[in-house]
């Protein structure tokens, strides 16, 4: 039997649904991010323009009553990958998703895991792994209840001291 995937879980969730993104810099040859490049910006007010299956997923998620929060850990000033999802944050909060910002230089005192990650439930991590050139590898999941615990607690630090997407601005 195959490993359920990312949206099986989020399919299968009840409660909550968090993730943690602590890299720079994802898939580079993503064809959104190339667009964004030469110049693309999605316009808010056309939203048939951007909206794409992972936010229909998120928004069926988040109409269920699963509270769904996204933090990103950010270096500042950010990076041409980091700002491209800033700019396009603003789908993901239509859809429904609570988005935070910490900038990398406020979390010297936390203990964070060392791969990014989604944790359903608080009891099923999605850990994903990543190349140097931020390439995706693989992912596993793992239901330790230690680990699960260690993430939870993890995120929770880091999104106490996070700035809402609405308020946080570039750098």
């Amino acid at each position: 039997m195959a490993a359920p995937t990312l949206e099986d879980l989020l399919r299968q969730c009840r409660h909550s649904a968090v993730h943690l993104e602590m890299r720079d810099g994802y898939m580079r040859d993503d064809p959104m991010f190339i667009a964004w490049q030469r110049g693309h910006r999605d316009d808010p007010t056309d939203r048939a323009s951007w909206w794409r299956p992972w936010l229909t997923l998120m928004q069926e998620t988040t109409a269920r009553g699963v509270a769904v929060r996204r933090l990103r850990i950010v270096s500042e000033p950010l990076s041409d990958y980091v700002q491209f999802e800033y700019d396009v944050t603003f789908t993901n909060v239509a859809a429904g998703e609570q988005v935070r910002w910490l900038p990398r230089r406020h979390t010297t005192d936390l203990a964070l895991p060392g791969n990014d990650f989604w944790l359903l439930d608080g009891t099923t991590v999605m850990v994903h792994h990543f190349g140097g050139d931020g390439q995706f590898m693989d992912e596993e999941i793992v239901t330790d209840p230690t680990v699960a615990k260690l993430c939870g607690s993890a995120f929770e630090a880091a999104w106490e001291r996070a700035i809402p997407h609405e308020e946080y601005r570039t750098v």
